[in-house]
């Protein structure tokens, strides 16, 4: 019987397998959550906006300081080996999902500890997507549940969220709370000290409104890719997209909402804290922009999603949870 192909993990310059990539329990990402990372997915096998987050990579490793002698031209190229290295574990259906991880490396005061000098840790990853994203073709049907936790944003004048890192013990605090919530299908979606909506555990967020698409303003969220691919579609489209200040009460108001994240692109939201959204389903503007973004791409990305849940579901020996979702506990 023919053993399916070994995954490949980048590790500080070397490959090894993915069961065996580990870093020490000295490095700053376990001691501080000092480490900066990406996601990135492909379409047909092509990576999208892979630039874009490397670029927002370096920068973030900028701001912490973190000396990586590597700039953003090696580390793409770096992470195109991966994917190159890792294609013969894929299906023909697989996508590939990076994750781009880099930290301060082991605190110098264990440096004796080790038989070389210490400096900054480099993962690069390479996991199909559809483990990522199963169990969510149903959403783009269903849409999700937007609650309000009592966990709030870190704002940017304590931690700036628009440096994609690992310190993200807030966003899991809000998970465990809706965790623990009835129903399906909750997503956290936090505001900001001063009452705003801020973001998703992962994911951001916006509403339309009398055609007009808004999202909330720049300040105490990651900027996601997604979200500013959301803006060029909205632009092709003649469709007015802005930044603004949104209270919970222009939620309930919306006529349709939605979340954006790499791995998904765009998912429905239909109810706010228990509380239907305008039909209740996905609305049109958000099936234009998923259509149009399904266009660019050529990949029918509902389908392709809906296709993953059926694949996983069939290798699986039961029900599968995902980063995204967190099963309730019923009282």
């Amino acid at each position: 019987m023919n053993q399916p192909a070994q995954r490949w993990v980048y590790l500080n310059g070397e490959y090894v397998r993915e069961a065996d990539a580990k870093i020490s329990i000295f490095d700053s990402a376990l001691m501080f959550g000092d480490m900066i990372f990406e996601m990135t997915r492909s379409f047909n096998k092509k990576q999208f906006r892979l630039r874009e987050h490397l670029e927002r990579l370096a920068l973030g490793m900028k701001i912490f300081h973190i000396p990586l002698d590597l700039s953003v031209d090696q580390l793409e190229a770096r992470c195109l080996e991966v994917i190159e290295k890792n294609e013969p574990a894929f299906s023909k259906t697989d996508e590939h999902r990076l994750m781009i991880n880099v930290s301060r490396g082991p605190l110098s005061i264990y440096h004796k500890v080790f038989d070389r000098p210490v400096g900054p840790t480099v993962v690069i990853a390479d996991f199909p997507l559809k483990w990522t994203v199963v169990g969510m073709g149903a959403l783009f049907d269903k849409g999700i549940n937007a609650v309000v936790p009592s966990q709030r944003a870190i704002p940017a004048a304590l931690m700036d969220p628009k440096i994609k890192n690992r310190s993200r013990m807030f966003y899991q605090t809000a998970n465990i709370e809706l965790s623990r919530m009835k129903g399906e299908n909750n997503w956290a979606l936090l505001l900001d000290p001063d009452g705003f909506i801020a973001e998703g555990t992962g994911c951001n967020f916006f509403i339309v409104k009398d055609k007009k698409i808004f999202t909330p303003e720049g300040r105490n969220i990651l900027r996601g890719i997604s979200r500013n691919y959301i803006f060029e579609l909205a632009e092709t489209l003649g469709i007015s997209c802005r930044e603004k200040n949104l209270e919970p009460y222009d939620v309930y108001a919306a006529d349709e909402a939605f979340v954006t994240a790499t791995p998904f692109c765009a998912l429905p939201v239909t109810h706010f804290n228990f509380t239907k959204i305008g039909s209740g389903a996905m609305g049109a503007v958000t099936r234009q922009l998923l259509d149009v973004w399904g266009k660019n791409v050529g990949v029918d990305i509902v389908r392709q999603i809906k296709a993953f849940n059926e694949e996983v579901q069939l290798a699986s020996a039961g029900p599968v949870s995902t980063p995204y979702q967190f099963k309730t506990e019923e009282k």
